[in-house]
């Protein structure tokens, strides 16, 4: 358990925590700007917005655009890759909650 005076810490482990800049994001997972905003018009994920109006990623957004880009790069399109990615993270989701539920605990809330 983590102990914070200001919850800065937490914000650290919250893997959907939009700490990252649009050209920090495209460095972190190897791709352009334009890639970012690219699964975003292809609906993947809508990153946060700044006080200024720029675009914020997190961690959890940054693990689907790097498997976007992975697939892409074996040629399969950036909207259908978008479609597979997010197919991927809801069968993720579903296997988590059937896991939880054989073992009698209770799913997660959103």
């Amino acid at each position: 358990m983590t102990s914070s005076h200001n919850g800065s810490t937490d914000k650290f482990e919250d893997e959907n925590y939009p700490a990252y800049t649009m050209g920090r994001a495209a460095e972190m997972i190897g791709a352009t700007a334009g890639f970012l905003r690219s699964v975003e018009q292809a609906r993947l994920f809508a990153p946060t917005r700044s006080e200024g109006g720029h675009r914020r990623y997190s961690r959890y957004q940054l693990r689907l655009a790097a498997r976007v880009r992975e697939i892409a790069d074996q040629g399969t399109g950036i909207e259908a890759a978008c479609r597979i990615v997010i197919l991927e993270d809801q069968l993720a989701e579903a296997l988590e909650i059937n896991q939880r539920l054989q073992h009698g605990q209770r799913p997660p809330t959103k």
